[in-house]
């Protein structure tokens, strides 16, 4: 079957309904080592950018912060979110690269698989700088670009058919340098590598043959930026 590139909206929209449901061996990755890069979040005011069904924001939530966040512009995967009770009122409908938040309001901010779906990333990057106060924590988290290189795409199926979500992946070298034009330092930059808990994942969904392959180059980028002053 001939898979369809979609938009991001589009794309978001429709997936949401068994996003949290089909396995992904990169999501268990992602959380996995972001969980140990990850300041406390006890007493901050924390934003979940592009948070999709709420994946992250209920975890965030549960750490005892201030405040937590979440952003994202499907209504369909807002939808999803708002089924989980841990964040149903924690939800706004927007643009990540316009928050609707004042100034200087908040001290952590994770960015899940999100920033390669942006082309105009330094937009995003100067919003964030925009809402955050100085020496606040940034998380960002994707797919790495030698997995893009490679051909892992951000696809699924649903009754319409296969689809491809559109991406404008970059080196690590570009995304860091666009994010310290804005005003952040790099902390820490890593690429994560396929474990034995993401082999398990394939081994369920039936693709254990691809773990021999993809365990050779690092498939999820995570970064950690924090906010220069000015």
């Amino acid at each position: 079957m001939e898979r369809r590139r979609v938009s991001v909206q589009e794309g978001y929209d429709r997936w949401a309904p068994t996003y949290d449901f089909d396995p992904n061996p990169l999501l268990a990755l992602e959380e996995r080592q972001l969980r140990l890069m990850m300041s406390p979040l006890q007493g901050k005011r924390v934003l979940d950018l592009a948070c999709g069904t709420g994946r992250w924001l209920v975890r965030l939530a549960s750490g005892e912060p201030r405040t937590a966040v979440g952003v994202d512009f499907s209504p369909a995967m807002l939808a999803a979110a708002r089924e989980k009770s841990a964040v149903k009122q924690r939800l706004v409908c927007a643009d990540c690269r316009a928050l609707p938040f004042a100034n200087f309001t908040f001290d952590l901010v994770i960015c899940s698989f999100a920033v390669s779906h942006i082309p105009d990333m330094e937009k995003l990057a100067r919003e964030v700088w925009r809402v955050t106060l100085p020496g606040a924590d940034v998380y960002l988290s994707d797919v790495h670009p030698l997995a893009h290189a490679q051909g892992w795409l951000t696809a699924f199926h649903d009754p319409e058919g296969s689809a491809e979500i559109v991406t404008w992946p970059r080196p690590v070298e570009e995304l860091q340098a666009a994010w310290e034009s804005c005003g952040f330092n790099c902390v820490e930059s890593i690429g994560c590598r396929l474990g034995k808990q993401e082999e398990q994942i394939l081994g369920r969904a039936g693709k254990s043959w691809w773990f021999g392959a993809a365990r050779t180059i690092p498939v999820v980028l995570l970064c950690h930026f924090q906010r220069r002053p000015y």
